[in-house]
């Protein structure tokens, strides 16, 4: 017979039934505890509060007793601040945080009491490739610091020029700008007006292409990377040919400057005293008459009209003003030569200006075109000898040439019907290799 199975008995034991009612009852007792606690925290804080607090105007009261208390006896270490008239500003002494707020100043950063003006925009304190007639920044603080009695308020707050009325309309400035911007010149001064530097192009692609020359030849020997050694020779044989065209050009132009444009120490143009104003050069070139040189005009000879004239349309005052202090203290105008040939070289003015009637322009370009001269031509032995065979002298007006009888009977002849300097011995080598 088969087995009937029994059934199963379900029955609770101690700890699947008092297990969950104890964790509630634990529970809900901390509950109870903690609320309990908290209202009656609270009702202890609100007393605290209530018994601290003070009215505002007992607080106000007090303090402003113990104020005065302490005025009425310790009046004597109260500190009173001078006002912007009572601080004296002492030239030549500045702290470094003077020095960086003339220079804020200056470059328009900050703006003056006057309004916001930007000193910079005009007066610039790099060197400038074209011709900028206002005042440089370095130039002006050069002038104040060679001069004792040099006050830029009295310059700026007082103008005497029209230039000066017509570009600092509305700007005045007091003691302490003053102080702040002189602080900027000592800066500016120790800086110095540095230097105008082209960008080497030419550098460039030499040291480049030399470059790109050894790596084709190392990978040619040792690293064997580029299969095709074709590309290579293409290299070093584009190299070879640059830097040789490089060096014969350099050769050629050794000792040679054209297109030299020099600053001069004075703003001087051209194009206003030769061309607007149609000063003849010899003016002020008037020894290129008799001379080998056409020589640098003396003071003098600009104070005949800048003795009257105190005021350029450009420059106003600033760049006449330094042919005034030239004369008074005596020191020359260190003026920089501009066209200068080779000392084994000889060339004479007067020989070209008188006996060759030449112009000016024929070797020294349009001058009366210029603000800032130049040396147009490159004046090479080959441009002197190429003008020497084509241009023809004034020979036969000329009681310079009387003495050559042979090339005079010749045009008489018929046989010539002109005469250039290669006749009269301009190829010669010993006529300026002496």
């Amino acid at each position: 017979m088969e087995k009937t199975p029994e059934k199963p008995v379900i029955t609770l034991t101690k700890n699947r039934f008092f297990k969950p009612f104890f964790s509630v009852l634990f529970f809900t007792l901390i509950a109870i505890v903690t609320l309990s606690s908290f209202n009656q925290d609270e009702q202890n804080v609100e007393t605290e509060v209530e018994d601290t607090i003070t009215p505002v105007d007992t607080i106000i009261d007090d303090e402003v007793a113990g104020l005065t208390d302490t005025l009425d006896q310790e009046t004597d270490v109260i500190e009173i601040i001078p006002e912007e008239s009572d601080i004296e500003y002492v030239r030549g002494e500045y702290t470094t945080r003077q020095i960086r707020r003339g220079e804020r100043l200056f470059n328009g950063l900050v703006p003056f009491a006057s309004g916001q003006h930007d000193c910079v925009s005009c007066h610039y304190t790099e060197p400038q490739q074209d011709m900028n007639w206002n005042p440089a920044a370095y130039e002006m603080a050069v002038l104040w610091h060679e001069n004792p009695d040099y006050s830029i308020m009295d310059i700026m707050n007082n103008p005497v020029s029209v230039r000066l009325m017509e570009d600092h309309a509305g700007m005045n400035i007091n003691e302490e700008e003053q102080h702040l911007l002189e602080a900027y010149y000592t800066k500016l001064i120790d800086k110095g007006p540095g230097e105008l530097k082209a960008y080497p192009v030419r550098g460039f692609i030499f040291w480049g292409l030399g470059a790109l020359m050894l790596l084709a030849l190392i990978d040619l020997i040792i690293t064997r990377k580029v299969k095709f050694k074709g590309i290579h020779v293409l290299i070093l044989l584009a190299g070879i040919a640059v830097h040789g065209q490089f060096a014969m050009a350099e050769a050629q132009n050794l000792g040679r400057t054209q297109g030299y444009a020099p600053d001069q120490p004075i703003k001087f143009s051209h194009l206003i005293h030769s061309g607007e104003n149609d000063i003849d050069c010899r003016y002020c070139h008037y020894i290129a008459d008799y001379s080998l040189s056409a020589g640098i005009p003396s003071n003098n000879v600009c104070m005949n009209c800048h003795n009257v004239v105190r005021n350029g349309t450009l420059s106003g005052s600033f760049e006449i003003n330094k042919i005034h202090r030239a004369a008074e203290t005596g020191e020359p105008i260190e003026w920089i030569r501009v066209h200068k040939l080779p000392d084994h070289s000889f060339f004479s003015h007067a020989q070209h200006v008188n006996a060759g009637n030449r112009d000016c322009a024929d070797c020294h370009g349009e001058v009366e075109t210029m603000h800032i001269v130049q040396q147009v031509e490159d004046l090479s032995m080959g441009w002197c000898l190429t003008c020497h065979r084509d241009e023809n002298v004034d020979f036969l007006d000329n009681p310079y040439f009387g003495i050559y009888e042979k090339l005079h009977e010749k045009i008489r002849n018929g046989e010539i019907d002109a005469v250039t300097a290669a006749d009269l011995g301009g190829e010669d080598c010993m006529s300026c290799h002496y």
